[in-house]
């Protein structure tokens, strides 16, 4: 319930909150202002708010202050116009918002531990309420109007923090007063797996800032693309709730992050080399493995790996710190790659990916 309500909450308002802030007032030229300050300050919050979960053994309860609040200020944009409120309210919208996975991660991986069930299913659920979320926010949109994501986000996450109040709270009884995050980074493990995750991750920047400009480019039509896309988020789904925990068994974690390193290679080189229709839709659902399968393994190694007390600042390390600073720095540079260099951009991202498979010999735990 805690997923489903977090990701559906993102899916109906993540495609047409650029559009609401635009029609409020907002031009395009500080529009991007807007979307890049609340970028920059996820990087900042998550890991923050992990802390203090941390420090204060409270994880769970810092999780439901945050989401309580980020449906406050989701309700704040509905009055809102003009630049310097709309900056203010994505500031504090974004802050709230961005350690609500990491937190829920880690308060999910301990509940799985415990009581034995697979980590996938949740996560899986909330990619599939993600879809679900989307698609009928644009329903919403099309018979009530942009309102419809402010009014629709905040039912959806005061859901989800009812839902976090029922979710158990890590309890550790005795937690080493030296566990700090500094601890963190002298884990060979640990540092060597937020490398190889960033590298592979943030290798998906160039497809998900220009796929679609090259597929409409090629001639290939909305409806299409929209399929294409689609069959991507579809075998994220799958491989959550099945495929992955299988292959993880399988290959160990070490083996099937070095699978999704090798998909995400192939991936990458027949995005460069091809727009035929029928090659893309091969790979697109090797997003299956380049995301869904890497992140699975990814959450098995850091369950196994991080101290007592810093399940929260783990996550927001690897999440933020690592994931998310690679993939706005790629992002950024996939701009330049891809006026320069087109579709041939995306060897330079099946290159991240090469560079990562041998790193992940390193990933024995």
């Amino acid at each position: 319930m805690l997923y489903a309500a977090i990701y559906a909450a993102y899916g109906v308002a993540s495609p047409f909150l650029p559009a609401f802030v635009n029609e409020r007032g907002v031009p395009p030229e500080e529009l991007g202002m807007v979307l890049a300050a609340g970028t920059a300050i996820r990087l900042v919050a998550a890991p923050v708010a992990a802390r203090i979960g941390d420090r204060l053994r409270a994880l769970r309860a810092v999780l439901v202050a945050c989401i309580a609040l980020g449906a406050a200020a989701t309700l704040g944009y509905l009055p809102a116009h003009g630049f310097w409120l709309f900056l203010c309210l994505t500031l504090l919208h974004a802050a709230f918002l961005a350690p609500m996975p990491v937190l829920a991660d880690a308060l999910s991986l301990g509940a799985a531990s415990r009581q034995r069930f697979e980590y996938g299913w949740v996560r899986g659920a909330g990619s599939a309420a993600f879809i679900a979320g989307t698609l009928v926010s644009g329903q919403l949109v099309a018979g009530h109007g942009l309102d419809a994501i402010v009014w629709s986000q905040a039912l959806l996450l005061c859901a989800a923090a009812l839902a976090a109040t029922r979710v158990p709270e890590l309890v550790h009884p005795t937690v080493k007063r030296e566990n700090r995050p500094l601890l963190l980074l002298r884990i060979p493990l640990f540092r060597n797996l937020v490398l190889v995750a960033a590298l592979i991750l943030g290798s998906h920047a160039m497809h998900d800032a220009f796929a679609l400009i090259r597929w409409r480019a090629a001639g290939i039509s909305a409806p299409s693309a929209s399929v294409l896309w689609s069959l991507a988020v579809l075998a994220e789904v799958l491989v959550f709730f099945w495929i992955g925990p299988r292959l993880i068994a399988w290959l160990t974690p070490r083996g099937a992050i070095a699978l999704a390193a090798a998909a995400a290679i192939v991936r990458w080189v027949v995005m460069a080399l091809s727009t035929d229709l029928t090659a893309l839709a091969v790979v697109q659902p090797l997003h299956g493995l380049t995301f869904a399968l890497l992140h699975l393994a990814c959450m098995r190694l850091i369950a196994r790996t991080v101290p007592d007390g810093l399940e929260g600042t783990a996550q927001a390390i690897y999440a933020t710190l690592g994931i998310g600073a690679a993939t706005a720095l790629f992002t950024f540079t996939s701009g330049f790659l891809y006026s320069q260099m087109g579709a041939a951009g995306f060897f330079c991202m099946a290159a991240l990916c090469a560079v990562a498979l041998p790193l992940t010999l390193t990933l024995r735990a």
